[in-house]
Order: structure tokens, then C-alpha cells, then sequence
């Protein structure tokens, strides 16, 4: 899967894509129908993995049908009992009893929001380590701090680094909790009546959720299928992302400009050219990462309209819309982080530019010190509790997770 029209597309892979939907959708059905024979609610006979079934070859077929019922798992099922019948008759005939299509959506769209919560996390500590050790390296590199786009007071970049760096961790803390999406088995009106009625038991139904559930790796809760707090976090986790990367972006293409120059993109052939000016080396990564920081709120915002729409015991239109927003917000998510992971471990700091820009700023840059500590000498640092600060972030940024620094 690639999108033209979204530069860096490639770079999430087959990640959330159609055939991914597909084969998380398998899963759950697989670790349902596994559980049935496990807890002796079907036959040992119906035990089937569902394996080889479904393949990416099937998504055109999966797609076209998905309309007829309003969802894909509908056209889903009657692929997998067909072919199912003559490999397995027992598993094709317990195949997808007791659950119905929200829960096997629901449940399908957390495992891939749950990969690509892993794969963000993974640039996430790119991110982190190159951003304490910018952070640590330049310390004292001074240059001008800009507040309202005009010199304010000096810093060092090893401050901004640290900033940048404050954000990234706030977005890995969030995404860690976010990201711990559950199950969603429910039963046609959340009230799990065909599980209960095929088992006579509503203990033995919770025994069937949490082995599936298990299975797939993902915890348990009771029905959420109205309540989507699990997915408009998620969601408002990935623009949390977002927003410190496009912080970060936004400061190197302001560092970037010839005339500032404090800070450039690593050089990679072919990258940052211009169709007809030769002399251009354009940030493009920055430009990128800042464009997806524009996107991504918008369609969290689609999220929470969603949950915000639902009503009766399954929305009507509310549920469908969270489906294709979600996967573009995931993958535009993944081809940030990817994008921040390299921008940051090429990064090129110009210490000589900052120097002189911080040069040319005085002696209007002095002007608080001055102020303050009037009989201060002309130059002397006026840098606060800059060590201090830097200190305690990359602190932060070697504790675990949750962890005291301390």
C-alpha cells in the first residue's frame, strides 16, 4: 500500500492496511472459535486455526461485498465458511457464533492500532536517545532564544533539545497508556445474549472472552461497543505525537533558512532537490513532518465526532466513520515517527551561526539581564537553571516508563 499523495506513504509498509484488516479480522475469529473448543462450548472436531484461508488476494472480493451489509467482516464470513465446508464442516458451521460484526471489527481494528502503537513506540526511543544526546553535547552552544518570532534572551540549542526532548517523552507516556487497547466482544446489543444463550453461562461466556482475548494478546473489559473512550484516546494519543514532532519540525525549517542557518537536514542524494532551481536543498523532512502535525488533529477530531454520534446500542454512521479515519491516522503517525527517528540522527548543528547570530543580537538580547543585574559584565551567561533542566530530562529519558528518575 502506497499513497501518491502522501510523500513517505511507504515508509508504514504493509502496516493497517486492507490485507492487515483482513488478518486481524481472521484472528479474532480464529481465537474465538479456539476458545469454543477449549471451554467445550463446540466439538473438539471444530478446532481450526483458519490458516491459509485469506489471503491479500482476497481484499477486492472482501471490499466489493463490504457494501451490501455496510461492513467487511460480513463478506468475510461467507469467504471463510465457504471454504471452510470442505476443509472443516464442524469449524464452518461454529465459526462466528456467538459474536457478531462489531465485535469482530472492533476487536480486529485494536490489533492493528495495537502494531502501530509498537512501531511508533520503537522511533519513539530512536527519538529519544538522539534527542538526550543533542541535549547533553550542547549544553553550551549558545544562541538567541526567540519568543513571538523576536529575540527574547539567550539559551544554548542544548536547551532546545531538551524541549524537544520534554515533549517526545510526554508523547512515548501517553501513547504507553493509550495503547493498551482491550477486546471488544459484546454480542449484537452489548448485552452478550448469543454467547449466553449458546452457552447457557454467562461465567463460561467471560471464560470464553478472556482466553480469546489472551490469545491475541489483548486485555479485557467489558462491552464498549457505545463507549469509545479506548479508540478517541488512542487517537488523541498519535496527535500528541504528532504535536512534539511537529514542534521539533517547525524549529529546524526556522533554524534552516539561509539567513538564520543555525540548522540544517542531513544530506542524502537526492533529497530536498527542486524540479527547476538546482540551487535549492529544501528540509524536506521537516516539511513532511510538519504537514502530518497540520493533518492529525482533524482527524481525531473525526474520532471523537464519532463516538460523540453514537447512539441506540450501534451507532449509524458514527461506528462506520471511526474505521478509515483511524488506519489514515495510524499510518500518517508511522510515517512521522519515522521521519522525526531520521531527521534527529542526521541532524546538523551550526555552532558558528549561532554564535554569530547571537553576536548580531546584541546588545537588544542583553536587555532583561541588564535590567535585573544591571553591574552584570557585558557577555557574562545568562543562562538560568539550564544544566539543571537539561539534567533532569535526560534523566527522565533513562528511567523506564512510569519510572521515577530519581
Amino acid at each position: 500500500m502506497s499513497d501518491l499523495l502522501w510523500p513517505g506513504d511507504d515508509r508504514a509498509g504493509d502496516l493497517f492496511n486492507d490485507a492487515a484488516v483482513l488478518t486481524a479480522m481472521v484472528r479474532v475469529e480464529a481465537a474465538w472459535l479456539d476458545a469454543l473448543v477449549l471451554h467445550a462450548v463446540a466439538p473438539a472436531e471444530a478446532r481450526d486455526d483458519l490458516a491459509g484461508l485469506i489471503g491479500p488476494g482476497d481484499v477486492p472480493f472482501v471490499a466489493a461485498g463490504a457494501e451490501a451489509g455496510g461492513n467487511p467482516l460480513i463478506p468475510l464470513l461467507k469467504l471463510l465458511r465457504t471454504r471452510l465446508q470442505d476443509r472443516n464442516e464442524a469449524a464452518a458451521h461454529w465459526l462466528h457464533q456467538g459474536l457478531t460484526s462489531q465485535d469482530v471489527v472492533d476487536t480486529g481494528l485494536v490489533l492493528c492500532l495495537s502494531d502501530t502503537a509498537a512501531r511508533i513506540r520503537a522511533d519513539l526511543a530512536a527519538q529519544i536517545t538522539a534527542l538526550a544526546r543533542l541535549a547533553g553535547e550542547h549544553r553550551q552552544t549558545a544562541m538567541p532564544g526567540r519568543t513571538l518570532t523576536q529575540y527574547a534572551v539567550p539559551i544554548t540549542f542544548g536547551l532546545k533539545a531538551a524541549s524537544w526532548l520534554t515533549g517526545v517523552l510526554d508523547a512515548r507516556d501517553r501513547l504507553d497508556t493509550a495503547a493498551t487497547l482491550p477486546a471488544q466482544v459484546g454480542g449484537a446489543a452489548g448485552s452478550l445474549a448469543a454467547p449466553v444463550a449458546l452457552t447457557g453461562s454467562p461465567a463460561v461466556v467471560r471464560d470464553l472472552i478472556e482466553t480469546t482475548a489472551a490469545s491475541l494478546g489483548l486485555p479485557v473489559r467489558d462491552p464498549w461497543h457505545t463507549a469509545r473512550a479506548p479508540l478517541t484516546g488512542l487517537a488523541d494519543a498519535l496527535v500528541t505525537c504528532t504535536d512534539a514532532w511537529g514542534r521539533i519540525a517547525n524549529d529546524v525549517l526556522v533554524g534552516a533558512r539561509p539567513e538564520v542557518h543555525e540548522l540544517s537536514e542531513g544530506t542524502v542524494p537526492g533529497r530536498g532537490g527542486s524540479s527547476a532551481m538546482p540551487n535549492k536543498q529544501n528540509p524536506v523532512l521537516s516539511i513532511l513532518i510538519r504537514r502530518a502535525a497540520l493533518a492529525a488533529p482533524f482527524l481525531a477530531a473525526t474520532v471523537h465526532a464519532g463516538a460523540a454520534a453514537a447512539v441506540d446500542e450501534r451507532p449509524d454512521g458514527g461506528w462506520h466513520v471511526e474505521w478509515a479515519t483511524l488506519r489514515t491516522l495510524a499510518r500518517r503517525t508511522v510515517t512521522a515517527g519515522a521521519q522525526t527517528a531520521e531527521l534527529l540522527a542526521g541532524l546538523r548543528v551550526e555552532r558558528s551561526w549561532m554564535t554569530a547570530n547571537l553576536a548580531a543580537a546584541r546588545p537588544g538580547i542583553d536587555a532583561e539581564q541588564r535590567s535585573i543585574a544591571p553591574d552584570a559584565a557585558p557577555g557574562e551567561p545568562y543562562l538560568g537553571a539550564t544544566d539543571q533542566i537539561i539534567d533532569a530530562v535526560i534523566a527522565r529519558s533513562l528511567a523506564r516508563p512510569g519510572e521515577s528518575p530519581c
